[in-house]
This record gives C-alpha cells, structure tokens and sequence, in this order.
C-alpha cells in the first residue's frame, strides 16, 4: 500500500461500534481536557489527554513515576507529533524517592559525523528543514537507560498504550489542525505529508487520525528491544533514506548509540525552598538567575500583575535570557568558571540593582510531569525541535525527523556550541523539581523554547498568594533579547502596555491563552494529606489525572 493511500485510510472517521478505543475516541471529541486532578496514588500531568491515560495505566498497572513518564512521552509522540517523538530529544530531571537521590538526565541528540560546514550550501534553509537538518535521535536511548534502570516495568509494556493510540487513532484537536495549516507548504516540500496529511490537506478537527505504520515501527521495538533501532531493521531504513535525500546521518552515526548521561542538577532557591533544575546544555540557569533577582524584589516590583511589576519582569527575563546567550556553557568539552556567575546570589543582587536604575531612569517542545505514590518524580520535556521539526519522514517508519542542527552555533568556532561532528545542540528546556525541606513539593515545565523558563518563573510567583490552577492559567508575557514584549493582552490590565512602552519596550500584543506563552505542566504534593494535584495549562490540549485505585 503506497503512503497516501496510508494517509486517508488513517483519517477516515471511526464508525460506529467500531471497538472500544473509537468508541471511547469519539466521545473524546465533545468532552474538555481535564485541566486540574487530585489523588492520593499518584499525577501525571501532560500536553495530551491520550498522554496523560497512558501514564496513569502505567500507575495503575503497578508502574512507578519512571515507567509512567517513559510510557506518556511515548504516546506524545503519537498525539502530539508537531513537538516530539523518537526522531527527537528528551531531558529529565528525576527524584528517586529510595534512595533519596536527584539529577539530571542530560539525553541529548548528537551532530551527524558527516556535519561539517562544507556540506551545507544554502545552510540557512539546510539546517531548518530538509534531512540535513537532522540530529542522531536520542529520545529512545534515554527511555531505555532511565527505565532499565530506575522503572519496574519492562520496555514492551510501556509501549502498549503508544502502540494503541497509535493503531486505533485518536481525534485532531483545534490545536493540531492549525499547527498543522500552519506549516502545511513545509510538510509538502518535505516527505512527511503522507503520514500527516489528507490528499495535501490539514486533517479538520474532530476526524480520527490513525497511524499504522508508526503503530508497526513501535511493535517492532518494542518487541526487539531499544538496540533495533540504532542496529537493526530500523536503522537501515534510515540510513537509506537519508543516503536518497542526501541527508547526513547514516549507519555508523545510529550504532554510536546516543546514551543519556546523569548530571548533577543546578540548585537554587525559590523563597526557603529548594529548586534543581537542569544544567546546561540545558536552561536551568535561566530560570535560577531569574529566582534569584526575585529574591531581592519586594512590593509592587515583585507583583507581575501590577505595571512597575510587569517592567520588572519583562527586564529581568531580558536580562537573565542575554546572560545566557552571553555565557555559552557545554559540560562535555568545557569548564568555564564564568558560567557559574549566572547562578550566584550576588551577581543577582547587581542585576536586581541595575534593573532597578533603568526602570527608574518559535520552536516547539512538550513537557510532562509525574509523581507516584511512594515519592518519586519526574519532570520530562522531549522535543524535534521546532513545530513539525524537520518536515520528513522515512517511508516504513513514520515518525519525523528533528531539525536540531538549527541549534548550533555556525560562525564562531571557539563557541562551544559550535557545529562539529558528534556535538550536542543548545537546548531551553529546565525541568524543574521544587524541595519543602527534603520532600518534592512541585514538578514543573513547560515547552516553548526561550519562553520555558520565563513561564516557570511567572507561575511560581503567582503560587505565592494563588491557587495551582489559578498560577497556570494567569495571564504571561515575554520580553525577547531586542525588547519585544508579548503579552496576552485582554487579560492584563490595560494601563500594564502603556507602561512597559514608557520604559521603551516594543509591546506585541497576543490572544488569550496564547499558544506562543508555553504550556506548563505542573504537579504539587501536599506533604500532610498526601495528595498530589495535578495542572496542565489551558493554553494547549493538556489533562492532568490520577489514578482511580
């Protein structure tokens, strides 16, 4: 059977009686996500209602926090395919209850062997979309080493629920369709259009999407193991496509398996409690300097609902973004004791102080969390990178390829994100795990690449004196390295604009519950009753839920 044919065959609306899974899919189409849950036996909390189920499965089936976040990242990569999937990356930060042990998960894709400046000749569209624009997958490598080590499932059964929603399909959401729109011309050039097209056409909201070939590729998987991927049939599927398309990864790329590697986790403080969050490559020391320029703030500076408040934030977000791009930091080749300035409480008293003499004179990701009943955590956010990463897909295989060798540095070779063969690529994303003494009292992140971290910070200063749920949904905004600052407008009080563009700031006003302001997943354990609550932000197709036993 040829793709396209595939194509509609996958879109064709469940009927009626059908099975279980249509039915239930069905049903789906008329009911909201369920936005906020409280249970005493665990949370998961994802981008995907579809997502959210397979985790707590996981949970119910016997499952800890490592097994169910494996099993709902896989199953985002079926529901949400626009922002992850195994073509792409995952990073966690995980919190091992017994014994009591925290870090980082550094899963990092890897630049092809092949990647030298002098393969690229138009490198500004090569390394946006296309093959060239891949990485080496490293979603399934770190799946595998976080669950042989740390889960009590085996890898097939945390398979079961993607595989499912993969073969009986599950309805497109508004969201989708328009992401898909969106970028429909790009999925065109590309080959992915097969899989996530109907004859070249966005699939409306409502239809079924079904995807056979990625359900068959999962089967295999899981059923051989995560080496089959890098070292078997799979492989060799890749490596072929990319040799037609003149892509670079090839055969010897995939055998060099990308394992993940543990990190020591960046700390901080958020009032008296304690933060980690992930160290580079990731962005945690964005979000530790931002926390802790808020450590200095008080009164109406410190209120982002308030105008001063709202100047503050968009400057301090600003700044903390600037001093990250200004201190490029890779733990593999580099030992940069300047990097460290970021995260000093000192250094964010300067900058609270010089913030205060001013005033007064795209990509895509997806982010879960989950807590189990016995205390473990994790925070997961995986990416392709940006929306629809790098609109391709291998013939047999279904899933798309990232486009992350749009995060390296080109120009500047000393930098030490520089392109060069086997390199990791810059990443944004800071899953975050919040300490009441030595409990986990908040797993959050948040998809939305330079804007993950502000939106973490905003939503824990709301916790302040708000609600979980009320933190989530509280209006956002950001402010860009050149000044910009996007705001959901209808939502903030309409003399907030006209003071961030008396302090010179450009004002980019945004709808509510703007898909640009990230999608926080967050969940929240109350130490004395024992139950956890669960967020997942309004502002994209999010359910939290846990467990019914």
């Amino acid at each position: 059977m040829n793709e396209s044919r595939e194509s509609r065959s996958d879109t064709r609306p469940a009927r009626r009686g059908r099975s279980g899974a249509g039915r239930r899919a069905q049903a789906e189409k008329t009911v909201e996500p369920q936005r906020i849950a409280v249970s005493g036996k665990g949370m998961v909390s994802t981008q995907h209602r579809c997502a959210t189920r397979a985790g707590v499965r996981m949970l119910e089936e016997g499952g800890n926090a490592v097994d169910a976040a494996v099993a709902a990242a896989l199953a985002l990569g079926v529901c949400e395919p626009a922002a992850s999937g195994i073509g792409g990356q995952t990073m966690m930060l995980v919190h091992l209850a017994e014994p009591k042990r925290t870090f980082a998960l550094d899963g990092s894709s890897r630049a092809p062997y092949r990647a030298v400046s002098e393969v690229f000749s138009d490198r500004r569209s090569e390394v946006r979309r296309g093959y060239r624009a891949a990485t080496v997958p490293s979603a399934l490598a770190t799946y595998h080493y976080v669950l042989t080590s740390y889960g009590r499932l085996g890898w097939s059964k945390v398979f079961e629920p993607a595989i499912e929603l993969a073969r009986d399909g599950y309805p497109v959401s508004a969201l989708q369709y328009t992401l898909t729109q969106r970028e429909r011309r790009h999925l065109l050039e590309g080959t992915a259009a097969p899989f996530f097209l109907d004859e070249g056409r966005a699939i409306r909201p409502g239809r079924m999407f079904r995807q056979p070939t990625l359900a068959a590729t999962f089967e295999r998987i899981a059923r051989q193991g995560m080496e089959e991927f890098y070292l078997g049939e799979t492989a060799e599927l890749i490596h072929r496509d990319m040799e037609e398309n003149d892509g670079l990864i090839r055969k010897d790329d995939l055998a060099q398996i990308p394992h993940p590697i543990e990190r020591r986790p960046l700390t901080g403080r958020f009032d008296s409690n304690r933060v980690f969050t992930m160290p580079p490559p990731g962005a945690g020391r964005t979000l530790v300097e931002m926390l802790n320029v808020y450590q200095n703030l008080s009164g109406r500076a410190a209120d982002p609902d308030t105008p001063l408040g709202a100047v503050f934030l968009a400057e301090t977000i600003r700044r903390a973004t600037l001093d990250r791009q200004d201190r490029p930091y890779d733990p593999n080749f580099y030992s940069q004791v300047s990097s460290r300035e970021m995260v000093r409480t000192e250094y964010a008293k300067r900058v609270a102080r010089q913030i205060g003499r001013r005033i007064q004179s795209r990509g895509e990701t997806t982010h879960l969390t989950v807590m189990d009943e016995a205390g473990n955590v994790v925070a997961l956010t995986q990416s392709i990178e940006n929306v629809y990463g790098s609109c391709c897909a291998t013939p047999g295989l279904g899933f798309l390829y990232n486009n992350y060798m749009n995060a390296f540095e080109y120009s500047d070779p000393s930098h030490p994100y520089y392109m060069r063969p086997n390199a990791v690529p810059w990443a944004s994303v800071a899953p975050t795990v919040i300490f009441r003494g030595r409990r986990p009292w908040i797993a959050i992140g948040s998809p939305g690449s330079e804007r993950i971290a502000p939106s973490i910070l905003q939503v824990l200063l709301r916790l302040r004196h708000s609600s979980p749920f009320a933190a989530v949904e509280a209006p956002r905004l950001h402010c860009s390295l050149d000044g910009k600052v996007s705001l959901e407008a209808s939502r903030i009080r309409d003399d907030v604009p006209a003071r961030l563009a008396k302090h010179g700031f450009e004002v980019v006003r945004r709808e509510a519950f703007s898909f640009y302001m990230g999608c926080v997943q967050m969940v929240v354990r109350d130490h004395k009753s024992g139950r956890m609550t669960g967020v997942a932000d309004p502002r994209r197709d999010g359910a939290a839920a846990g467990p019914a036993r």
